[in-house]
């Protein structure tokens, strides 16, 4: 199984390590990391799922980012429309994408707890979804 990993760069240091645990995860399953796209940020996750899922090749996705909290609602409206498009991209395609977005709503000592689970569920999650 060809899995395309989207990973947000606006917290590269975290979002690297969490593709760090999603290719071992992968690998475990016999499945790869096959490529990688890096984003601004969460915002541009969903045309960089839709740019790969047209690709014969690839057979499902992961998105990877952080949506921390702020002093406005931003946050929370941009996880939601995320999330959205995600979910319609999988129906347009017909292919999983794992969910390896922490928050909305993160908070500096949310996100270190959960960078391995949440990359790993990612990636499980599409694995489960092929079978």
């Amino acid at each position: 199984m060809k899995i395309a990993a989207v990973c947000g760069s606006f917290h590269k240091e975290e979002i690297q390590r969490m593709l760090e645990y999603a290719e071992n995860e992968a690998n475990i399953y016999g499945a790869q990391i096959s490529k990688i796209i890096w984003v601004p940020g969460s915002m541009e996750v969903p045309l960089a799922l839709d740019r790969l899922l047209k690709d014969s090749e690839v057979d499902a996705a992961i998105a990877l980012g952080i949506i921390e909290r702020g002093e406005t609602q931003h946050g929370l409206v941009m996880g939601q429309a995320v999330t959205r498009s995600i979910i319609e991209l999988q129906i347009k395609y017909d292919k999983s994408i794992g969910l390896g977005i922490i928050g909305p709503g993160a908070e500096k000592h949310h996100i270190e707890p959960r960078l391995e689970p949440h990359a790993r569920s990612a990636v499980n999650a599409v694995i489960k979804m092929s079978k």
